[in-house]
């Protein structure tokens, strides 16, 4: 997948930040913070989790779908988006 390694640097600094996200969440509740700041916290993990996967579900359609160069690699980006849709959307 040429368009992750082109967005390599990028990609692997939001990764970095939901892991500090993550952290901060193993953190609050070994601090015994209250249940408003812990669900702050993971309502931050799950926003920046979704515009992760949003990008990279954008990339994959621009790549995979709407610009192959066959007809066959067209539609093996639609079955492997539609494979990738029901397992996030359970």
């Amino acid at each position: 997948m040429s368009h992750t390694i082109q967005h390599k640097p990028k990609l692997l600094a939001r990764v970095r930040r939901l892991k500090g996200q993550i952290d901060a969440i193993e953190r609050a509740l070994d601090d015994e913070l209250g249940c408003t700041e812990v669900l702050q916290l993971v309502a931050s993990v799950r926003g920046a989790m979704n515009g992760l996967t949003a990008e990279l579900m954008a990339d994959h359609i621009r790549h995979h779908v709407l610009e192959p160069e066959t007809d066959t690699e067209r539609r093996r980006g639609g079955e492997e988006l539609i494979e990738i849709l029901g397992t996030y959307l359970k």
